[in-house]
């Protein structure tokens, strides 16, 4: 996609989103969503990086709109962040109105194969990356308490080159499935219970299909060619929610509604975007900005999300502006909202 012209890329993006929502909508993927659910209640929350790569979901073989991402530039996040830390209460309420539990998975990525290939937010280090996510798990117990009954924080590293979850137990032990085999299955829900022993036994029997997924895939992954040498070719920045769809390697950068400071990772990203340009890896004749804001309900609710994504597109524009004002001559802008309920995009 990058080496085509900016106004086929837009017009490409857009027909991907549509593409997505139509597989979401379809009477085969509602059915499969609802039985999921009455079959695993535990609600699923991942916190990850912008990275297109880190698709959870696809990895553990999880029927799409199951489990709800939290994705930032760098998979940095602060649960202290007002916006953050709001919105995943008001996740967590939901589900415990419905007398569900959650399971918070707060991840880390690295690849085996190559340093930098890891998680750029981090300067390629997947230590301080992980202690991160330790950081993270703290803040979700100083928010819902640390006996785990009701919201379970998981910390669980990807490995990129095999798309290979690694889950980090209460006592410091470290479970990587891409050691485990086809043997290994019928043992790997006795493994959960030693490796967390406070975890309810509902959420462990939830968490159970996405660990058996994630065997399947990685032995699907072991028998393909994969391209992991990718270049950096991010040619749009993505501010706000709603990008689900936007599973694409080194494409976009992603900047949740999060930080009290957007001003920062906006400017990171458009040093990227312009790095880019001028080392000849994207085409130098535009780049995307990209605003969306989801919605539940029409009424009251879409007007919210409208304005919110105005907002933050205009924010987004002004910083590049002001910042790169070269590069925000190629700028080409697009706002949206997106419709929750069957995942479709909508231009405004």
């Amino acid at each position: 996609m990058p080496a085509r012209p900016i106004v086929e890329r837009i017009d490409g993006l857009f027909d991907l989103a549509h593409r997505h929502a139509l597989e979401f909508s379809k009477p085969e993927a509602w059915l499969a969503r609802q039985r999921y659910l009455a079959e695993h209640p535990t609600a699923i929350l991942v916190m990850k990086c912008m990275d297109g790569r880190i698709n959870i979901p696809i990895a553990t073989n999880t029927p799409a709109g199951i489990i709800q991402p939290f994705r930032n530039l760098g998979g940095m996040f602060n649960l202290g962040w007002p916006h953050l830390g709001e919105t995943i209460t008001d996740a967590v309420t939901k589900v415990v109105k419905a007398g569900r539990r959650s399971l918070m998975m707060m991840t880390y990525h690295y690849s085996k194969g190559s340093e930098h290939r890891g998680c750029a937010g981090f300067n390629y280090c997947t230590h301080d990356a992980r202690a991160h996510t330790f950081e993270i798990k703290a803040q979700v117990e100083a928010l819902f308490g640390s006996g785990h009954g009701t919201v379970y924080p998981l910390v669980c590293g990807f490995e990129t080159d095999e798309d290979a979850l690694i889950l980090h137990g209460t006592q410091g032990e470290v479970l990587n499935l891409a050691e485990l085999g086809a043997a290994d299955r019928d043992s790997l829900l006795p493994c959960l219970t030693q490796l967390f022993p406070d975890m309810p036994a509902q959420v462990r029997a939830d968490l159970l299909p996405l660990l058996l997924g994630n065997l399947d895939h990685i032995a699907e992954v072991r028998q393909t060619e994969r391209t992991l040498e990718l270049e950096h070719g991010e040619w749009m920045i993505c501010i706000g929610r709603g990008f689900d769809w936007l599973h694409m390697p080194n494409q976009a950068l992603i900047i949740g509604p999060y930080s009290p400071d957007l001003a920062d990772p906006l400017r990171k990203a458009a040093g990227i975007i312009k790095s880019n340009m001028q080392g000849g890896r994207i085409p130098d004749d535009g780049f995307l900005l990209l605003a969306s804001a989801p919605y539940d309900e029409i009424g009251v609710d879409r007007a919210r999300a409208e304005l919110k994504a105005r907002f933050m597109s205009d924010f987004a524009a002004s910083v590049i502006r002001a910042e790169h004002p070269d590069l925000a001559t190629k700028m080409a802008q697009r706002t949206c909202v997106l419709n929750w309920g069957n995942r479709s995009l909508e231009a405004i």
